[in-house]
């Protein structure tokens, strides 16, 4: 098995400190994609960039404390991208892409727009320019999963409050559709939603109240393959059951066979 962790870490030094490695160590994961480092890469600590085992790659905001992303894997790529190839959100370090041949990993952090309209608008913008960048990659007859905080929840299953949210930025009917236009057609697939139909399972808390114990929730960390990959997805689960961060860890294993070796 081939065994994929996503998880928005809302700052990588806060996880580790709460034993996201620990608990990393023990999983056996073959690739490691996570969002929110909240560090450049000189400020994560050696033990966690350099994870033994593991070739470590980072994409990190020019801002500092802010976004951020890495993908650690086991298997050395043929080629890393970072970025996407638009300036204003190459910025803010929201891309990694590891390329095996074959397989195509990417570690990415949309935008929220919860904080303002104007980060809204961005939100938007981005949404415009990265979907023809998924279909360009989509093209090239690759195997792909996207992995990350896509900072939506597409139905009404996925968030516990979702009539109180219709007006609320990562359940606004444009974000919505969106993805319901990404999965259409069986050209992209949501892994965990395939795998697991049931209600009430969740990625993100918020910080304030009780949401996390009464697990007021919202499902808005995916991975994200094509159709392929996507059949050969074998097993899913979300490990909330420790707090790294305000989202949990979410963890799809495929069954590659003998093809994830070379290409």
């Amino acid at each position: 098995m081939y065994r994929i962790v996503t998880f928005n870490a809302n700052g990588i030094r806060s996880a580790a400190d709460k034993g996201f490695f620990r608990w990393f160590a023990e999983q056996n994961a073959d690739c490691l994609c996570v969002q929110e480092l909240k560090a450049h890469e000189a400020d994560i600590p050696a033990a966690i960039r350099e994870l033994p085992g593991y070739y470590g790659y980072f994409h990190c905001a020019e801002k500092k404390g802010y976004s951020g992303c890495g993908l650690w894997t086991k298997e050395k790529p043929l080629a890393v991208r970072t970025g996407f190839g638009v300036e204003e959100f190459d910025r803010e370090g929201r891309y990694v892409e590891a390329d095996f041949g074959h397989l195509v990993v990417i570690s990415c952090y949309f935008p929220s727009g919860s904080s303002s309209e104007e980060r809204q608008a961005a939100k938007f913008r981005f949404l415009d320019v990265f979907l023809p960048h998924l279909e360009a990659l989509r093209a090239s007859g690759k195997e792909i999963v996207l992995c990350g905080d896509v900072n939506i929840a597409h139905k009404e299953i996925d968030l516990k409050n979702w009539k109180g949210n219709l007006k609320n930025s990562g359940f606004l009917p444009e974000e919505r559709q969106w993805l319901t236009q990404l999965f259409e057609g069986d050209r992209w697939v949501d892994v965990f939603r395939r795998l697991d139909p049931r209600p009430e399972r969740y990625t993100w808390w918020s910080q304030r109240g009780q949401a996390r114990a009464k697990n007021v929730g919202w499902r808005i960390d995916y991975q994200i393959a094509t159709p392929g990959l996507a059949a050969r997805a074998k097993a899913t689960d979300i490990y909330a059951a420790e707090k790294f961060s305000d989202h949990a860890p979410l963890t799809v294993d495929y069954d590659l066979g003998d093809s994830h070796h070379g290409a």
